[in-house]
């Protein structure tokens, strides 16, 4: 499987230590950059790469998942979130790393170089990339909820319970006055 890898100067650290453990353990390893120390770099600049990385692949069937690091994670999850076809997912244990892959799909993860261990945010890159998506239907529903909106901007209809009021009641219309 190849692997586009992201960040910024706060998870360059990490990124280099995971290149080396993904080459490893027979990952294909692309790396967005950055390669040198830069405490100014901007990481839309890599994570933005890393992501259209992944959507490309996937455009052309190829299997393929990205790793943006950062040192919360927060801005580097925005940025690859922005590529069309990308769900990227914030992770911070093995937990989420588990549930961005089985409820999510998610393709990219986002880990806080500031925040764990070298050891933990491994593991978590690990288990996330070892985790498939099982395909559940409500699962996949939510994410061509998404797809739609992606491709679209339209709104997914309400769900009927959506358009009653408080305890079940029918909502006053947008006519009435106020």
């Amino acid at each position: 499987m190849r692997v586009h890898l992201g960040s910024d100067h706060a998870g360059l650290e990490l990124k280099d230590h995971l290149t080396t453990w993904l080459l490893d353990h027979d990952y294909e390893v692309v790396d967005h950059g950055p390669f040198v120390y830069d405490a100014l770099d901007d990481y839309p600049v890599f994570c933005l790469r890393a992501g259209e990385g992944v959507a490309a692949d996937r455009a052309e069937g190829r299997m393929s998942l990205g790793v943006v690091i950062g040192g919360s994670g927060n801005g580097e999850q925005i940025a690859a979130n922005k590529v069309t076809g990308v769900r990227c997912a914030l992770v911070w244990s093995e937990e989420t790393a588990v549930l961005a892959r089985e409820h999510n799909d998610a393709n990219v993860v986002s880990v806080g170089g500031r925040m764990h261990s070298l050891e933990d945010m491994t593991r978590f890159v690990e288990v996330f990339l070892a985790t498939p998506f099982p395909g559940d239907e409500r699962h996949a529903r939510r994410i061509g909820q998404l797809s739609v909106y992606d491709e679209t901007r339209e709104l997914p209809p309400l769900p009927e319970s959506a358009l009653r009021g408080p305890g079940g009641t029918d909502a006053p219309s947008e006519t009435a006055d106020a």
